[in-house]
């Protein structure tokens, strides 16, 4: 068997192009650190969202698949930026007027609206770590506030301020004529208001470490050190002071930030380090188009996503088309699950060099888990409707049949799915469906139908049944077959999509089936 290592050095999924720059960068020696360091970054302003677990999926994604190709070791830093100050207060949070008399302090030392932490920024933290923790991935979060404040972060300071002017130089083309007139790559914290003051500098003197500011509300003269966390920088000169301190080799960011990056690679190369490889990836998009912000809370949430589907299939939605901008909503998720489902299903036929190609491989690490009643989440969602299911046992007494041999103990997926279907189904489809009368035309083609399926024998295959139902779609005067599938999900299902009919009938019964049919045919209601 070819050795897995020269296999994912030629694979071409994303993860392993990505690798192959870290391969490049390292000539395949360990840094002088001794370790690559991956890096995500979190804006602590708003509650952690979906585009943050995303980052670090696909960051998590990158590192596996360098790990697959080299010996050397890795580490992923998940870097909160929680010293930034509070510049609004976010929609989606509780104790708004209390919030807002704290405006402009780290976010470290905002009173926590939920009152469950020590601060604003220290909840969020913790929303963070919670659900990085709940994924499984493996990171060591770092604080901005604690390098600042550690002491960690005062060489790579003292290194901006001997590059003062260089560094504002490098910034000062991207900005407004105002915000030109006064900038400064650093912002003092207040000792009087605590404020992150955004001021002019008034005299920088790197010999002794400090920056002399006017304070704004007395107008003091002020001398402070730049170093402990009496100051901080503004951000494009703190991500790049951030790379070099840390020794930062890979980081990816948003599309919407690619100028930044090459703003903040340049000023990483002033403080003489080279900045990290990465990708832009594209944004994701609320159900109306716009893109989500985690201080207006629009799109989706992990903890939402979770709650109709397994966590695998987010991590799907994060492996497919980085590049592309995206939905992220409610209903994108029954497609997703199945997309998972069938990825996993051809894992194991696969040789080793497609596998790594499979993205189940990059979700999962290398070892995706056995899923082999292969019942796609669509037919689940279909049959909970029919079935009026509210108790995932319900559902089981159809499985069993369509698949003796599963139980909930065997195949522990397809009984998590069995629960998030009738969630999914119960909060989504059954509010929208909207069932309709068959004509005339296709009332003979569903009496044809059931006359159909009462010639098939017990125990038909779902192929069989399949059959048939094409063979009474195509002696009727349907425009074409699609027409014909489309009026059997209306009529029988109440929506205008559905599940292949073979496999749902051999799921719900052929008999379940019949009666179902007749019931529309007889003008009962089946949404009641």
């Amino acid at each position: 068997m070819t050795d897995t290592r020269d296999l994912a050095l030629a694979a071409r999924a994303w993860p392993f192009e990505e690798a192959r720059k870290l391969l490049e960068r390292t000539k395949g020696q360990a840094p002088d650190k001794g370790y690559v360091l991956f890096e995500t970054g979190y804006g602590p302003s708003g509650l952690p969202h979906i585009g943050t677990f995303g980052e670090v999926a696909r960051t998590s994604m990158v590192r596996h698949a360098f790990a697959a190709m080299s010996d050397i070791e890795t580490r992923l830093f998940a870097f909160s930026d929680d010293m930034d100050g509070l510049r609004k207060v976010p929609d989606n949070v509780p104790n708004q007027e209390m919030l807002a008399e704290h405006l402009h302090k780290p976010l470290t030392r905002v009173p926590d609206p939920f009152g469950t932490h020590e601060s604003f920024g220290h909840h969020n933290n913790a929303r963070l770590c919670a659900f990085l923790d709940d994924f499984g991935f493996e990171y060591e979060f770092k604080s901005s506030t604690e390098c600042y404040a550690s002491g960690e972060f005062d060489a790579a300071l003292l290194a901006v301020l001997q590059h003062y002017e260089e560094v504002r130089n490098a910034v000062l083309p991207t900005l407004g004529p105002e915000r030109r007139a006064t900038y400064s790559p650093f912002l003092p914290v207040s000792p009087k208001t605590g404020h992150v003051l955004q001021v002019p500098i008034d005299e920088v003197r790197p010999d002794a470490g400090t920056v002399i500011y006017t304070d704004p509300n007395d107008g003091a003269r002020m001398e402070t050190p730049v170093t402990g966390g009496a100051c901080k920088l503004q951000w494009k000169a703190d991500w790049a002071m951030r790379w070099h301190a840390l020794g930062v080799d890979y980081e990816m960011s948003g599309k919407d930030l690619i100028d930044s990056v090459k703003l903040s690679s340049k000023i990483c190369r002033i403080l003489g380090s080279r900045p990290p490889e990465g990708f832009n990836y594209e944004l994701f998009l609320d159900e109306k188009g716009e893109k989500i912000s985690k201080s207006r809370g629009n799109g989706l949430s992990v903890e939402e996503w979770l709650a109709y589907a397994p966590p695998d299939s987010l991590a799907l939605f994060m492996f497919q088309k980085p590049r592309a901008a995206k939905r992220l909503y409610f209903d994108v998720i029954p497609r997703a699950v199945d997309d998972w489902l069938t990825f996993l299903g051809k894992y194991e036929a696969e040789d080793s060099a497609r596998r790594l190609e499979n993205p189940a491989w990059h979700i999962h690490s290398g070892t995706p888990p056995r899923e082999d009643a292969h019942l796609p989440f669509n037919i689940l969602l279909n049959l909970a409707g029919v079935a009026n299911a509210d108790d995932k046992e319900v559902l089981w007494g159809f499985i069993g049949r369509y698949a003796p041999n599963a139980s909930p103990e065997t195949d522990p997926i397809l009984d998590s799915l069995a629960g998030y279907a009738i969630r999914y189904y119960q909060d989504f489809v059954k509010p929208n469906k909207k069932y309709r009368a068959p004509t005339d035309m296709e009332r003979a083609a569903l009496e044809d139908l059931v006359a159909e399926l009462e010639k098939l024998p017990k125990g038909a295959s779902a192929e069989e049944i399949q059959t048939q139902v094409y063979e009474v779609g195509k002696r009727h005067e349907f425009e074409s077959l699609r027409d014909f599938f489309k009026a059997c999900y209306e009529i029988l299902l109440g929506q205008d999509q559905g599940p292949r009919l073979g496999s749902f009938i051999a799921l719900y019964g052929i008999e379940e089936t019949i009666t179902l049919i007749r019931r529309a045919l007889a003008g009962e209601d089946l949404g009641a």
